[in-house]
């Protein structure tokens, strides 16, 4: 239990800096959000009232110093209130940012979770049976895996897209076709257009589990207890269940990296296929100097990958008795 409250108050404290930094490095950099909105005002004519209620909303007012600022950056935060985005004026941060996030959960998330099962389930295979043919799937795999992700996608749109014509290339579904909403034409046309970004992402990244695991598991079955457990003539499958316990344990730490990451989503895959998800909503803040939105989705993605750590510690726990043991 000292242990667990340990590593709490460790991703506690990692918040607050993560939140600080995520306050002061955008008024850092040269511009600020109200520049950017009357940048988008240009031929209109903006009276000083409506630029001092600017200021005020976005916090910059003249009167405050950076101290203020960054109490009633807390106080929003705490209430839930990231801002006004300044890309898409009026619409709020938090908007902007769910409305990604729904896309990439719902497209990265599920290729992620696949390209894990996959990829440590055919690992402990290729162990099991290292020195047959499928040995010979290594190089393949360490080919996905080397390459980028943007170039498996160009690849997948030049065969499966622009060549075949079997599925679109852009967007997360045909706006001008499909009326959003719980109808199987919608859900079908949004399931069409994910499977070449998810299809990236899988051959991407489940080379990696594949050889990773494969090499941890190839380790630990020259292990004492797995060779006693072999001489005794236990059933394969047990034999095979006990060594995988135990190398899949360096991969959980790795999952719940990539499970963090998947609220980033696939920055350049989304780029790519044009794709709405938060991995897109970032370029576009980048582009667009969108400073509040910029601060709210890395916020949202510090949280995410914290998260996703102290989940991992927890279930490490779980698997292996000995991080159990006080020290």
């Amino acid at each position: 239990m000292r242990a667990l409250a340990r590593k709490t108050a460790f991703y506690v404290l990692a918040a607050v800096i993560a939140i600080t930094l995520d306050f002061f490095i955008p008024r850092l950099m040269p511009g600020n959000a109200v520049s950017a909105v009357l940048a988008k005002l240009q031929g209109t004519q903006v009276t000083p009232a409506a630029i001092k209620a600017l200021e005020t909303e976005y916090g910059l007012a003249g009167h405050q110093s950076a101290w203020d600022q960054y109490v009633k950056y807390w106080e929003n935060l705490l209430h839930g209130n990231l801002g006004v985005s300044t890309n898409y004026y009026p619409t709020s941060v938090s908007n902007v940012i769910g409305s990604g996030l729904l896309w990439t959960i719902g497209m990265v998330g599920l290729a992620t979770v696949i390209s894990f099962v996959l990829g440590t389930s055919l690992g402990v295979l290729v162990a099991w049976r290292r020195g047959s043919w499928l040995d010979n799937l290594l190089p393949a795999m360490t080919f996905f895996q080397a390459a980028p992700y943007f170039f498996i996608a160009i690849l997948l749109i030049s065969g499966f897209a622009t060549g075949l014509h079997w599925f679109p290339a852009l967007g997360g579904y045909d706006q001008a076709s499909v009326i959003p909403g719980l109808s199987w034409s919608y859900i079908s046309n949004v399931l069409d257009h994910a499977i070449l970004p998810a299809l990236t992402i899988v051959l991407a990244s489940a080379a990696g589990w594949i050889v990773g695991m494969r090499n941890v598991m190839v380790t630990t079955m020259d292990e004492d207890y797995v060779l006693v457990a072999q001489a005794k003539g236990l059933p394969k499958r047990r034999v095979i269940t006990y060594a995988a316990r135990n190398a899949i344990l360096p991969s959980v730490t790795g999952f719940s990296l990539a499970i963090g990451f998947v609220v980033s989503g696939a920055l350049l895959t989304e780029i790519v296929f044009s794709y709405p998800g938060i991995g897109y909503v970032l370029q576009q803040a980048v582009v667009n100097r969108d400073f509040p939105l910029l601060q709210g989705v890395f916020l949202i993605i510090t949280f995410a990958v914290l998260a996703a750590n102290l989940i991992a510690d927890l279930v490490y726990v779980l698997l292996d008795p000995r991080t159990r043991q006080e020290g």
